[in-house]
């Protein structure tokens, strides 16, 4: 499923132009992306929380030549869901 089709299912569920509507969801993910840019954590009660997790510089391998090679270390979102999600999903 897309944006676009997610705004859809709103403005047809809600009645609200679907213009709008896809303002509202780019803007709300805009808002998370930059929250989790701070660091901060987003909790949404019954759907999940996202944050930002460090993990650490690594030796990885080239499948191709054996050759060993550094990995950086990095920072990536993660996702974890919750009861309710979980529940639903099951």
């Amino acid at each position: 499923m897309t944006k676009k089709e997610i705004a859809i299912r709103i403005a047809d569920e809600t009645g609200i132009k679907q213009v709008i509507v896809k303002k509202i969801v780019q803007k709300t993910l805009d808002t998370i992306i930059d929250i989790l840019v701070t660091g901060e954590t987003i909790e949404l009660r019954n759907f999940g929380v996202f944050k930002v997790k460090s993990r650490k510089g690594r030796v990885g391998r080239n499948p191709r030549t054996g050759e060993t090679v550094p990995v950086e270390p990095k920072k990536a979102v993660v996702f974890k869901a919750g009861l309710v999600m979980k529940q639903k999903v099951k």
